[in-house]
């Protein structure tokens, strides 16, 4: 058997290879097209296609998938494009690579294997590490520091000014920015996603922390290290996040709170004060995870526990009509039986 590909368990065709991990899926791998599947060790199913039992599918599949799809040179050859604009006070090293239009201005400094994609933009003394990639398009403003191996994705723009403002005789006045962003080894950042400069000081992204795409970072926020930002979040100026903090989509932080290391917000969720470390939170109000579960199953019951109500005001309206017919007929009952005694 020849295998030329590799595919995911619903969308494979004969002659590719795919996996099975989660039960979820136990209907589409008994449908599926592949030629060969991982499986589980303990996996023991009759399936049509040959059957590989491996320590860990997912893996292992990803090995495959890079075998049978390696990543495409997203990096030209090292050098400077005939087009780009360069300063020529930017210091740039012989390894790294600067594509078509691109624009780099004074004082800038870019590191060995780093990468500044087509139509990219990158302000005056910014500093990349090496292995940087900015994707085609990006916009990192003046003095954007990458520390090495920083993902940077198309039209994401770091360094923007914050958005503050002075209320002064009866218009809205913008107070100057004149802080910069830091983002530390390892860090990505999504598509269309925005980190805002410091008013003052730095905005800052510790290591390895992943940002998805469109998300809003606020001036003078820092995020600890290892986070997880998903798509369209917005954190407020200068919120404080520890490491490992995981937020879902849609999350709102307001500015000012801390947020302690390994918390989770669940998606839509909203962080309104302080969330000590471990805390799961879920709802506009950032609630613990198990009260807004119990909160979610009462609002759900709602309809019938209207119901309920209702019928137990029937109830008891029947109940106080009987209880009146019996107090009267007893009030009756001892008028009639009173008698008077005398000589």
């Amino acid at each position: 058997m020849q295998l030329f590909g590799a595919n995911t368990i619903d969308q494979a065709i004969l002659g590719q290879i795919t996996f099975y991990d989660d039960p979820r899926y136990v209907r589409s791998l008994l449908s599926t097209k592949a030629a060969v599947v991982l499986v589980p060790m303990t996996f023991d199913e009759p399936l049509p296609a040959v059957v590989l039992r491996v320590a860990n599918p997912v893996e292992a599949f990803e090995m495959l998938f890079e075998r049978f799809t390696p990543a495409s040179a997203c990096a030209a050859t090292s050098g400077i494009h005939p087009t780009a604009v360069v300063h020529e006070s930017a210091e740039i090293h012989p390894a790294a690579s600067i594509q078509a239009c691109a624009v780099i201005e004074a004082g800038v400094k870019i590191g060995s294997g780093t990468t500044v994609g087509a139509n990219a933009f990158i302000g005056r003394e910014s500093q990349l590490g090496e292995g940087c990639f900015v994707h085609p398009h990006a916009v990192l403003r003046e003095g954007t520091l990458l520390g090495a191996r920083v993902v940077i994705q198309s039209n994401a723009v770091i360094g923007s000014d914050g958005f503050g403002f002075r209320f002064e005789k009866g218009a809205h006045r913008r107070l100057p920015h004149r802080g910069y962003v830091q983002l530390d080894d390892d860090v990505e950042v999504g598509a269309c996603t925005t980190i805002d400069r410091g008013r003052f000081g730095r905005t800052w992204v510790q290591a390895a922390t992943k940002i998805d795409n469109l998300v809003q970072i606020a001036h003078n926020v820092v995020i600890g290290p290892h986070c997880i930002i998903v798509a369209q979040t917005g954190i407020s100026g200068s919120a404080r996040l520890g490491k490992y903090v995981t937020l879902a989509g849609q999350v709102g932080v307001v500015g000012h709170v801390e947020i302690g290391d390994q918390v989770v917000v669940a998606a839509k969720g909203g962080v309104s004060k302080d969330a000590p470390a471990g805390s799961q939170l879920m709802g506009t109000y950032g609630i613990p995870a198990k009260d807004a579960r119990e909160l979610v199953a009462h609002y759900r019951r709602l309809p019938k526990t209207a119901i309920k109500i209702k019928n137990l005001e029937r109830e008891l309206q029947e109940l106080k009509g009987i209880v009146s017919v019996l107090l009267a007929k007893a009030s009756s009952f001892n008028a009639g039986s009173t008698r008077e005694y005398g000589d």
